[in-house]
């Protein structure tokens, strides 16, 4: 199965996990109950997994789902491709109801992204990308769209810029100390520079359509966090890099957390 055949399963996926979580949030049945490591887990986050696995196992590639199993580095490094999804990217913004949260989905080639979904349930807006084949957005797609169909109707990225401004996408419910002296120090050459705080992998989402010029993250994620909106910043002709501003995050690593990072 080609890419585009593969990414079209992905788009279905996140489309019908975006039903799911939007149905949950308009209620007020989230059955919050709290992980290992202290994060909230919803009824949302368990039900939009349970709805992409179900259509990513019939590609026959492996699911690797921050509410799944995580199977032993072991097995994992035997993969050449691996599905790498967050069913519910932002679950403390689903929480607190403010809109900002998503599903992310990638495909990963060689332990490098080659194309990426991203759903946001609540404006109907989906961020669509194949590196070496560009990146769209579209607005409230149908279910059984496909990459084809949004290459003809959505708008390609990144869009032109409006503004000559520096803007500097930030987390809005994790936006540490360290993130906040990069940024200082990035007013040394912009001193106008502007903040906009986002949640979930909007940020990235920004970067890509030229609504942010910078999105540093010197802090805490894991390769879920990331996959889908690196595939669409690389299709769109950004990238993100280590603080070496040189090489690129790479994924399916022992330890699945990020180093820190800045999508440009």
């Amino acid at each position: 199965m080609g890419t585009e055949l593969l990414i079209n399963k992905a788009i279905n996926a996140a489309l019908l996990a975006g039903e799911k979580i939007k149905e949950i949030y308009a209620s007020n049945d989230f059955e919050i109950v709290e992980k290992d490591d202290f994060s909230p887990l919803t009824k949302a986050d368990r039900e939009a997994h349970q709805k992409i696995v179900n259509i990513l196992e019939s590609t026959k590639i492996p699911v690797l789902s921050e509410e799944g199993i995580h199977l032993d580095f072991a097995e994992r490094s035997l993969w050449k491709s691996f599905w790498l999804v967050d069913p519910l990217d932002g679950t403390k913004e689903f929480i607190s109801r403010n809109g900002e949260f998503t599903v992310n989905i990638a495909l990963i080639r060689e332990n490098r992204p080659i194309a990426g979904v991203i759903f946001i349930p609540v404006s109907g807006e989906l961020y669509l990308g194949i590196v070496d084949e560009g990146a769209w957005k579209i607005s409230n797609p149908e279910l059984d769209i496909t990459f084809k169909e949004i290459s003809e109707k959505g708008t390609k990225l990144p869009i032109a810029k409006s503004s000559a401004g520096y803007i500097v996408a930030a987390s809005r419910s994790h936006l540490n100390a360290e993130t906040l002296a990069f940024i200082e120090d990035l007013k040394r050459d912009h001193p106008e520079l502007e903040i906009i705080r986002k949640g979930s992998s909007l940020k990235m989402c920004m970067v890509a359509e030229g609504t942010a010029s910078i999105y540093p993250k010197l802090g805490t994620t894991m390769e879920w966090d990331t996959a889908a909106g690196h595939a669409i910043l690389k299709a769109s002709g950004k990238n993100i890099f280590n603080t070496d501003l040189m090489s690129e995050l790479t994924y399916n690593k022992e330890n699945l957390q990020n180093p820190h990072f800045i999508a440009v």
